[in-house]
């Protein structure tokens, strides 16, 4: 009798909330802004419910600051996919995406109408070299 193995399981995967800190964001390019209390309120919000990472750049420069928000494995099962936002330079904006992701984000949970003010769509190219 020959028995059929089951695939393994996959672990559900979280939230991951990527940050730009390249050539433009988290930069003096942006002045006013404290870079790395962004990063960190994002850690401290975030930590039991997301990954977060900082990376070196996500090729959107006229947005900085960019932030992009990629379902976890149960909000891509209910149809969210990645939301880009740029231009969050605001502590209060911080705020709201920390909120957002706690409460799901893409997928699980309607996204806050004040984000429509962050969103943007950048180019086939820079969203596949997310992907990567």
């Amino acid at each position: 009798m020959s028995r059929r193995k089951e695939p393994p399981a996959q672990a559900a995967s979280p939230c991951t909330v990527t940050v730009c800190r390249g050539c433009c964001c988290g930069t003096d390019k942006v002045p006013g802004v404290d870079h790395r209390a962004q990063l960190a309120t994002l850690k401290a919000r975030l930590a039991p419910v997301a990954r977060i990472r900082a990376v070196n750049c996500l090729d959107a420069c006229e947005q900085a600051n960019v932030i992009v928000v990629q379902p976890s494995s149960a909000g891509r099962a209910a149809g969210g996919r990645p939301v880009w936002l740029g231009l969050v330079n605001d502590p209060d904006a911080t705020d709201d995406i920390a909120a957002w992701v706690r409460a799901g984000g893409p997928g699980p949970a309607a996204q806050p109408e004040i984000l429509d003010l962050y969103r943007f769509a950048p180019s086939r190219r820079v969203q596949r070299s997310l992907e990567d």
